[in-house]
């Protein structure tokens, strides 16, 4: 017969797997509590908006320049890293003693529980996904622990004896004694082992689809949204993308996204609800409905981040379908001392956008619900976002937009302007080179070189290029579709054979030229000239 006895200690593999497997289980488990509950409670993404909150200036804008809209995924598999290497560690070290791995778990649980209740969107509910987690985490390590632990061997019946001849003797000697079932221990441990794994792999499967259980995009199907002042058609002419510009309009899964949420908010229009309140006259509270009720104008609107660094991608234009904000702020009735308009995300993200800017005749700012003939896709913002020409996105393109208060810049500072951002961040005047590519060959002899340009709310005059340090000339511009889009740009030029540099610079209708100065996008947008390495020849 066989019994099962433990051995006291636990060997470093299966301490280290049994870190793992518990610290997967914690996550697992709760993320299936958060997307029952509140999926921006699961512990992973309570941590990673926790650090992104802490995180230097420096290193966030080196993770937006180096990674761009992956940025979130990189901090993600970061953490991954981080966790699974510390859960080895403390598993391996908890050979004689579950403490180690208790420890770990623990302090886990401690940082997700402060995490959470720190979210400028926290309720109380929230607390069960940190704790759903922690006691998930504890259980797995005890059971994998003393699973780890144990061996079977195999004892004789009663009364029975091994008669094994003395060495060096003829003489038999009867002796009592146990033999291991080789392997048996080991079977023990991957079975649990298995289990474990399977439901962290569950859980986390459950979580994420019960948090997609609000069915966003039956949502979204169920617009249909017409404007009442659609915007004007696109002209022929507005871009010129044979020469290698992007087309004048962004297609929606190709319009740069930049936020700081790590997981995209779902919200309903028929639950959407928006506050505005503050220094106004009356408070209003909108519906999607009321939105639906109200004249819906349509704009042709570039948006820009102001991450971008000179050369960047994060531009894009779209026709944006919602409802004057101005007309809305009328109705409140806006107090004459009030100079920022406070905006709050779902996910308890801030902005503050000057009231000047937004009141000014003409401003087309929107409370936008469309974009591109159908409702604003999830990453973009649907329900409800706003949108502001002539403003870097930070101060003016809140998405998932569920508050709105009318305050003063000095009452209120807003995320990034904690952070040392600008208060106020007018889009500067720029243009980019998209032909050629960096570092590319092209033909020698006749060759057209072509990009983009934009100064917001004013308009661009012209474009002008060199080549490898030459006299300016003077590009071609694409036909205008207003002030507050890109406008491309093309020149024919004559290359020799060899290497070369192109650089561009525009000119707004102000007189402005781009400086050749570089500057760093933060805190208020990059400058300089762009410029572009190439050779030409076969």
């Amino acid at each position: 017969m066989s019994t099962t006895v433990s051995t006291g200690e636990v060997s470093r593999w299966r301490g280290a797997l049994s870190g793992v497997l518990s610290v997967l289980t914690a996550l697992g488990f709760g993320h299936l509590a958060a997307g029952l509950i509140n999926i921006e409670s699961s512990p992973i993404f309570a941590v990673g908006n926790a650090v992104i909150d802490v995180t230097p200036n420096p290193m966030k804008e080196f993770a937006i320049a180096q990674f761009g809209e992956d940025n979130k995924y990189v901090l993600l598999a970061s953490m991954a890293v981080v966790l699974v290497l510390a859960a080895a560690v403390a598993g391996a070290l908890s050979r004689r003693s579950w403490i180690p791995g208790i420890a770990l778990i623990s302090l886990l649980g401690a940082v997700a529980v402060l995490a959470t209740v720190t979210r400028p969107t926290f309720f109380a509910p929230d607390l069960v996904a940190p704790i759903v987690s922690f006691a998930a985490g504890v259980g797995a390590f005890f059971w994998l622990h003393t699973a780890a632990k144990q061996k079977e061997v195999a004892v004789p019946a009663a009364g029975a004896a091994d008669t094994t001849p003395e060495e060096g003797s003829a003489e038999s000697t009867t002796k009592e004694f146990t033999w291991e079932i080789p392997g048996v221990g080991r079977r023990t441990f991957l079975v649990s082992s298995s289990v474990v794994a399977a439901s962290a792999g569950l859980a986390g499967l459950g979580g994420r689809l019960a948090a997609q259980s609000i069915d966003v995009e039956a949502s979204r199907q169920a617009l249909n949204l017409v404007p009442d002042e659609p915007a004007p058609p696109i002209p022929s002419g507005a871009d010129f993308v044979d020469n290698g510009t992007p087309a004048f309009i962004t297609p929606n899964n190709e319009f740069y996204r930049v936020d700081t949420a790590l997981t995209v908010p779902r919200l309903r229009a028929e639950t959407w609800r928006m506050r505005i309140h503050g220094m106004v006259d009356r408070e209003i509270v909108l519906t999607y409905d009321d939105l639906l009720a109200r004249p819906l104008v349509e704009k042709t609107i570039s948006l820009v981040c102001v991450s971008n660094e000179v050369g960047g991608p994060y531009i894009s234009t779209a026709n944006f379908i919602g409802v004057l904000l101005s007309d809305i702020l009328e109705e409140a009735g806006v107090d004459p001392q009030s100079d920022q308009i406070a905006t709050t995300s779902s996910d308890g993200w801030t902005c503050g956008t000057p009231v000047d800017v937004v009141m000014a005749p003409g401003s087309d700012a929107l409370i936008a619900i469309g974009m591109n003939g159908e409702p604003l896709p999830a990453q973009h913002g649907f329900p409800v976002r706003m949108v502001v020409p002539g403003l870097y996105g930070f101060v003016s393109a809140t998405k998932w937009l569920v508050d709105m208060e009318l305050t003063t810049f000095a009452d209120f500072t807003p995320y990034w302007v904690r952070r040392n951002w600008a208060e106020r961040a007018p889009v500067k005047t720029m243009s980019r080179i998209d032909r050629p590519k960096s570092f590319s060959r092209v033909p020698a002899g006749p060759f057209i070189a072509a990009g983009i340009s934009w100064a917001q709310r004013v308009g661009i005059d012209k474009v002008e290029v060199r080549v490898d340090g030459g006299p300016w000339l003077e590009a071609d511009l694409s036909t205008e579709v207003n002030i507050d889009t890109w406008r491309m740009w093309k020149i024919e030029l004559n290359l020799e054979p060899g290497s070369h540099r192109i650089q561009c610079r525009a000119t707004d209708r102000n007189g402005e030229t781009q400086t050749e100065e570089r500057v760093a996008p933060i805190p208020d947008g990059a400058t300089g000239w762009h410029s572009i390495a190439f050779t030409a020849g076969s």
